[in-house]
C-alpha cells in the first residue's frame, strides 16, 4: 500500500516537474535577437574580414563565399585563417574553370585572387606558404582581367638595382578631360588589390587609373626585398617618369594614397610640382605618434635605458593578435631588427617637415572608429598645411558605416567624397572648374559625414 501511493507519489512529481520545464521553456523571457556589428571580437580579425567584404561591390568577392569561409574561424589562429581562405579560392578558380560565360569566368577569377591575398594576410612573413599563395593571388588576378577584357598595361620601373611596377588602366572616351589618378598604397595593400578598391570605380567615373607598388609593398618587398624608403618622392618620381616617356601629359595629375599612402602620397606631393592634387585616404600624419601611442609606458622606459634583452622578452609574451601581425610584418616591410626599433624607423614618416612645401588641393578622409591613426592627426595635418591651395577633411561616423580606418566595408561612402571632391576642384575637365566647398569645423557627429 504504501509502496503503490509512493510510487503514485513520484509519478506525479515528475509530470510536475516536466511540465513546469516544459512551461518555462515556452514562457521564460528569451535574449532579444540581435543583429551584430561585428564578425569578430579581436578587431584585426574584423577588420580584415570586412576587407575581404569591401570588394564585393566591386566584383571581388561574394557576400555569401566571405561568410562561409570565416565562419568557425578564431581569431588568432594565422594557419586556420590560410586554410580557409585558400580552400575557398581553390573552390572558385575550379568554378572558374568549368564556367563557360566569360563574364562569369573572369569575375570568379577576381574573386579568387582575392580569396588568395587573404589567406596570406596572417602569415609570417618568411613563412614557406607565402610565395606559392602570392603566386595564385597575382595569377588569378590578370587571367580574370584578360577573360574580362579590362584594358591594362603592366610595365617595370628601373629604380637602381632593383625595379617597381605599375599598372595602367586607360579611361573610357573622355579620359583624357580629366585628371589622371596614381594610386598608391600603404602598409599592406597590393598593387593589384587597388584596381577593386579604386580602380574600377574611377573607370567607371570616368578616370585613368596608374597603380604602383613601390619599395616595401607587394611584390617588390616579397621577390626582391626592397624596404620602405621615406623619401616617397623618389620611387614616385621614377613611376611618373617613366609613365610619361610613353604617355602624354594630362592637363592634372592627382595622386592618391591609402593607409601609409596617407603619408607617402602627400611627401611625393610636396617635392614634385607636376602633381595638382593629393588626397589622403586615410590621414597618415606623423607615424612616430601613431606607432608609440598604445606601447606602454614601461617599454618606452626600458628602451630609453638600454635594457632590450627585457624589452624583447616582453615582446615575446604578446598575444593580442593585431599587436602580433603588426610588430611581424613592420620588422619585415621597413627592415627594423626588432620590434622596438619600429618606434624609431617610423618616426621618420611624418609630414610636419614637409607639409609646408604643399601648394595643391588637398583631400583628408578618416574614420572616428580608426583603430590605426588617431583622430586628432586630421587636424594637426590641416594646421601644417599652410600653404595649401585649398584643405577638405572629411570624418565618416560610425553610424555612417565609415567609422573604420580607410572606410573599410564601406566603400561607396569614400567614393563619393573623393569623385564630388574631384569634380569640386578639377571639374569634368581637368580645369580647375566646379563649386566649392566651405570650410567648417571638423569634429565627428552623429549623422552625415562632416566636411570641412
Amino acid at each position: 500500500m504504501h509502496g503503490r501511493f509512493f510510487n503514485q507519489t513520484i509519478a506525479v512529481v515528475v509530470v510536475v516537474v516536466v511540465v513546469a520545464v516544459a512551461a518555462a521553456w515556452m514562457f521564460w523571457p528569451k535574449a532579444a535577437d540581435r543583429g551584430r556589428s561585428r564578425f569578430f571580437a579581436d578587431q584585426t580579425y574584423n577588420f580584415q574580414t570586412l576587407r575581404a567584404l569591401d570588394d564585393v561591390s566591386d566584383i571581388g568577392g561574394d557576400t555569401g563565399e566571405t561568410l562561409q569561409t570565416v565562419g568557425g574561424l578564431k581569431s588568432g589562429d594565422a594557419q586556420g585563417w590560410y586554410d580557409a581562405w585558400q580552400t575557398t579560392g581553390d573552390r572558385v578558380v575550379a568554378l572558374a574553370n568549368r564556367s563557360n560565360d566569360q563574364i562569369s569566368r573572369g569575375r570568379a577569377l577576381l574573386r579568387a585572387h582575392a580569396y588568395y591575398r587573404t589567406a596570406e594576410f596572417f602569415l609570417a612573413p618568411h613563412d614557406a606558404k607565402r610565395p606559392a599563395i602570392w603566386k595564385k593571388n597575382v595569377d588569378a588576378f590578370y587571367q580574370g582581367l584578360d577573360v574580362l577584357g579590362i584594358k591594362h598595361q603592366r610595365f617595370a620601373v628601373p629604380y637602381g638595382k632593383y625595379h617597381l611596377n605599375a599598372v595602367y588602366y586607360p579611361g573610357p572616351l573622355g579620359a583624357e578631360r580629366r585628371p589622371l589618378l596614381m594610386f598608391v598604397g600603404g602598409y599592406d595593400e597590393t598593387m593589384e588589390e587597388a584596381y577593386l578598391s579604386v580602380g574600377l570605380a574611377a573607370y567607371t567615373h570616368g578616370y585613368s587609373v596608374l597603380i604602383y607598388e613601390g619599395p616595401g609593398q607587394g611584390s617588390v618587398i616579397r621577390e626582391q626585398g626592397l624596404v620602405f624608403t621615406p623619401e616617397w618622392e623618389k620611387p614616385n618620381s621614377a613611376i611618373l617618369d617613366a609613365f610619361l616617356q610613353a604617355h602624354p601629359k594630362p592637363g592634372k595629375i592627382v595622386l592618391i594614397g591609402a593607409s601609409l599612402g596617407g603619408y607617402l602620397a602627400p611627401r611625393a606631393a610636396a617635392f614634385d610640382k607636376r602633381i595638382d592634387g593629393v588626397v589622403s585616404y586615410d590621414e597618415f600624419f606623423d607615424g612616430g605618434a601613431i606607432s608609440s601611442r598604445n606601447v606602454p609606458k614601461l617599454a618606452i622606459w626600458l628602451k630609453e635605458h638600454g635594457y632590450y634583452g627585457m624589452l624583447n622578452f616582453l615582446s615575446g609574451l604578446k598575444s593580442d593578435p593585431g599587436k602580433v601581425w603588426a610588430q611581424e610584418n613592420g620588422m619585415w616591410v621597413f627592415g627594423a631588427s626588432d620590434p622596438f626599433a619600429l618606434l624609431d624607423v617610423f618616426k621618420a614618416y611624418t609630414l610636419a617637415p614637409v607639409a609646408s612645401r604643399i601648394d595643391i588641393d588637398v583631400l583628408i578622409l578618416a574614420g572616428e572608429d580608426d583603430h590605426f591613426v588617431p583622430l586628432g592627426q586630421v587636424e594637426e595635418y590641416r594646421q601644417s598645411l599652410v600653404h595649401a591651395r585649398s584643405v577638405t577633411s572629411i570624418v565618416f561616423d560610425r553610424a555612417s558605416g565609415g567609422g573604420e580606418h580607410c572606410q573599410l566595408g564601406a566603400p561607396s561612402l569614400w567614393h563619393a567624397a573623393l569623385f564630388d571632391w574631384l569634380s569640386s576642384k578639377f571639374g569634368a575637365s581637368g580645369n580647375g572648374a566646379g563649386p566649392t566647398i566651405t570650410p567648417q569645423s571638423i569634429a565627428p557627429v552623429s549623422g552625415p559625414p562632416v566636411v570641412s
